[in-house]
């Protein structure tokens, strides 16, 4: 069996989707993973904790997208400025090379009530991350609680649309459009 190939990491991750998406996540065991991917189960747990972590992995740097995109923004940026920095400078993480994976990732994630909760807990930890570092700029609360969540309720936006099959937009012209609705719901 291959051990520490290069590629290892994505071959197990394009694995264990499309056994997901064959049997289901819970029917679907590591040792399949394992196997289907011609690696030992411990090449796979030098990579993942457990199965769930298949597609849940690169959160720190999905997060740091966003907060790279608010310490970044400049300092006399209002709290819509903010939000669009960090949105814009997460945008960069869903490339179009990504769209195929995270629509089956989705999927996935939709069938399981598990997975459906541990994607909510990672997006709340996401916004207490976006709060404090919009404190950190100044913003008071709730006003920083309110951009954070403002903020990632259109990244959710955008990003339903963006998986969708028949969808051709790249993510920022779809963060674009989302945010064009919010500053129209806003003023009207």
């Amino acid at each position: 069996m291959a051990r520490w190939e290069p590629g290892t990491k994505e071959r197990l991750q394009a694995t264990a989707l499309e056994l997901f998406g064959e049997h289901g996540f819970d029917e679907t065991t590591v040792a399949q993973i394992a196997a289907r991917a011609e690696v030992t189960e411990r090449t796979f747990y030098r990579y993942f904790a457990d199965k769930r972590e298949v597609l849940f992995d690169g959160q720190h740097h999905f997060e740091q997208a966003f907060l790279d995109g608010v310490g970044g923004a400049p300092d006399d940026a209002t709290p819509t400025e903010l939000s669009a920095a960090a949105l814009h400078s997460a945008s960069g993480f869903f490339g179009e090379e990504r769209r195929a994976w995270a629509r089956a990732r989705q999927e996935v994630i939709a069938t399981d009530a598990g997975l459906r909760e541990r994607e909510l807990l990672k997006l709340a930890h996401l916004s207490g991350l976006l709060t404090t570092a919009l404190r950190e700029r100044g913003i008071p609360d709730p006003r920083a609680g309110l951009v954070a969540d403002s903020t990632l309720s259109v990244f959710h936006v955008a990003f339903q649309q963006w998986i969708v099959t028949a969808e051709t937009r790249t993510f920022p012209e779809l963060v674009e459009d989302t945010l064009a609705h919010l500053r129209a719901l806003a003023l009207g």
